[in-house]
Parts: C-alpha cells; structure tokens; sequence
C-alpha cells in the first residue's frame, strides 16, 4: 500500500509541472505581459498555495488554530533570495522544520524539484498589484479543465509549438539589440571619459614641463652655489695647509739648532752626569710637548674634517628644506583652502633655513678661531723652546766658566 502523504505529494509536483509548462506556454503564445487577471497565473498561484500549505503545522493561538505559509516564506526569502541557492539547499534550510510536518513536500525532494521548475519563469513578464487584496482567504480549487487537453488541442500543440519559437527568436533579437545598445552607450562614456582624462593629462604634461624648467633652474642655481663653496673651502684648507708647513718649518730650524747646542755642551760636559740627566729631562719634556703638538695638529685636522662633513650635512639639510619649499609651493597651488597652514609651515622653514645659515657662519667662525689657537700655540711653543734654548746656552755658558 502506497503512502497517502507521498501520493500527496507526487500529485502536487505534477500538477506543479503542468501548471508552469502551460503558464510559459500560453504565456509565450499571448506575447504580452501577464496581469493578475491571467486565467493561468491564477491556477499557478493556486497550486503553489497547495504545494506551500502541503504539510504545514498547524499554529495554536488563544482562539483558534490557524494554517499560515507566510513565516516560512518569510523565513526563505531572509535566508535564500536566489533560486538557485534555495534549490541547493532546500532540504536543510534551519528553521522549515519549525513550520512544516517531517512528511511535508517542503521537506522531501519534491520541494528541491519545485524550486527548480520555478526558475524556468525568468522568461516571462508579469506585472502584479498586490495592493487590496485579501491573501489570507481561503486556498482557491484547482481547474484541471486547462490541463486537459482535447483532439483539437492536440492539434493546435504544433502551432503553438512554432508561435513560441518565433516568440523566443524575437525576444533573443530585442535582448541582443538592448545588449547592443547598452553596449554602444558604454563605448559613447568611456570615449567621453577618455577625451576628458586626456585633456587632463595633456593640462597636467604642460604644468609639469614648467615645473622641471623652474627645478632645472634652480638646480643649476644650486650648483653653482656649490662649486663657490667648494672653491672657497678648498682656498681656505690650501692657506691653511701652508701656514702649518711654515710653522712646522720654522719648529723643525729650532730643534735643530737646539739639538746642536746640546750636543755641543754634552762634549764639554761630559762629566757633569747630572746637568746631562737635566739636560735629558728637558729634551724629554720637549718631546713630549711635540708629540702634542702633532696631536693638537691631528685633532685640529679631524676637527676641520668633521666641520666640513657637518657643512656638507647643513647644506644637505639646506637642499631638502628647499626641496621642501618648493614642494609646500605647488601644493599650495593646488589647494587654496589649506594656504593659511602651509604659509605658517613655510615660514618655519624659512626660520630654520636662517637658523642653519647662521650655524654654518658660526661653524665658519669657530674655525678661525681654532686657526687662531693654533697658530697662537705653536708661536708660544716656538717662543718656550728659543728661550729654553738661549737658558741653556747660558747655562752651560756659565758652567763652563
């Protein structure tokens, strides 16, 4: 004995079957948008009203009991808006359990069958007011006369059969002609979009050809800035570098000639074993005061090696806030909005480039002042050792007496 609920349920996906062939049928053959008055949307409407309340749980309220099909519609239409996916997953949608009985059509492979018969509707247009009417009335009965067909209908299938190919034929031509059209409107904008980014590009080539002329210019300013600066910095280490060989010169005459006083006074007192012990002592002390000397002079040359490198750095950090500048200057060009903050900023700019100015003038300064020094330390060395020297030759002058 057959199951009377899988009866149920073959008949309704039957019915379903022959309810939505027949409504693409006629709807192909009337070649016109449907209404609500449609005899076939009806029927179609009513057999999915019997296929939605196949099984569906009944749902106590404090008056009576009531069958409704709108929560699960609800419910699928929340989780699965597409066709497809709701034919997919039809079986084990979460929540159909809460509606329907585990027998209903909804629940069994029927349902997923349904579902994908309904997909085949796309190719119709309806045109449904809802507005006004009472869908909470009783499930309408199903005409099985439109299913019926008789000898003439059977008759009449082929040129049925031939209207609904040239139906499709004309509806593949209007789509493939919209298609078209759409198509050469898209074209039309991208052109229009096209001309105008090129005419753009085109504005953007001329401003940024004046802006390398203006960075060229100034780059070669700024060369040439540098190669004075060069000049005048090497002029200054070549004058410098001949005031220290005269000096070491003229220190190199005086050891010598102290050197001979010594020797000549270490062959007339060559029994005076302490005065030599002094006179040893002193030339010790001379010595150390050279190696001094040298290592003043070192000190003196990595000092003037770092001042370069530091003005090296400043006029670095001069170029990058001229750089700086000259970006702060076009992008005021472009907004006007933001030229209160951006002339704030140049400013700043500017006070740090006076700041680094003035720095390298004191950097400029402070090396003067150790040439200075140093010229004013080795003439005092010079000065110590002649009267060092003309002490000893007393000295010994005195002891040879």
């Amino acid at each position: 004995v057959k199951d009377p609920t899988a009866v149920e349920r073959a008949n309704l996906l039957n019915m379903a079957k022959l309810s939505i062939k027949g409504l693409i049928e006629s709807a192909l053959s009337f070649g016109r948008t449907l209404d609500s008055d449609y005899p076939p949307l009806q029927q179609f409407f009513v057999v999915m009203e019997h296929c939605l309340k196949h099984g569906l749980k009944v749902r106590k309220s404090f008056l009576s009991y009531n069958k409704t099909i709108w929560g699960p519609l609800e419910l699928v239409e929340k989780l699965y808006p597409e066709a497809e996916e709701i034919a997919a997953s039809v079986r084990d949608l979460p929540g159909l359990n809460e509606f329907y009985e585990y027998h209903a059509l909804m629940m069994e492979e029927e349902g997923a069958v349904i579902v994908g018969l309904l997909v085949g509707l796309n190719v119709i247009d309806a045109n449904l007011c809802v507005k006004g009417e009472d869908l909470d009335s009783q499930v309408g009965v199903i005409d099985f006369s439109m299913y019926l067909k008789s000898d003439d209908d059977i008759g009449g299938k082929e040129r049925n059969v031939q209207i609904a190919a040239i139906l499709d034929q004309k509806n593949y031509v209007e789509e493939l002609n919209r298609q078209l059209n759409s198509t050469v409107s898209s074209l039309h904008a991208r052109v229009d979009s096209l001309e105008k980014s090129n005419t753009k590009l085109i504005e953007e080539l001329a401003i940024a050809k004046n802006n390398i002329i203006k960075l060229q210019e100034e780059n070669h300013q700024l060369r040439s800035e540098n190669t004075l600066i060069l000049m005048k910095t090497q002029h200054h280490l070549e004058v410098t570098k001949v005031d220290v060989e005269a000096e070491l010169q003229t220190y190199k005459h005086s050891r010598q000639g102290l050197d001979e006083m010594y020797n000549e006074a270490r062959r007339q007192l060559r029994e005076e074993s302490q005065l030599r012990q002094d006179m040893e002592n002193e030339l010790v002390v001379q010595v150390s005061m050279k190696h001094e000397i040298e290592l003043a002079m070192k000190l003196l040359e990595k000092d003037i090696h770092e001042k370069q490198d530091t003005l090296i750095g400043l006029r670095q950090q001069l170029d990058e806030v001229k750089a700086i500048n000259m970006e702060m200057y076009q992008k005021l060009q472009v907004s006007e909005d933001a030229m209160k903050e951006k002339n704030e900023i140049i400013g700043r700019l500017e006070d740090k480039t006076n700041q680094i100015n003035a720095t390298m003038k004191q950097l400029e300064q402070s090396d003067k002042d150790l040439l200075t020094q140093t010229r004013t330390i080795a003439m005092s060395f010079v000065k110590c050792a002649s009267h060092e020297a003309q002490h000893q030759y007393k000295l010994v002058k005195d002891i040879s007496f």
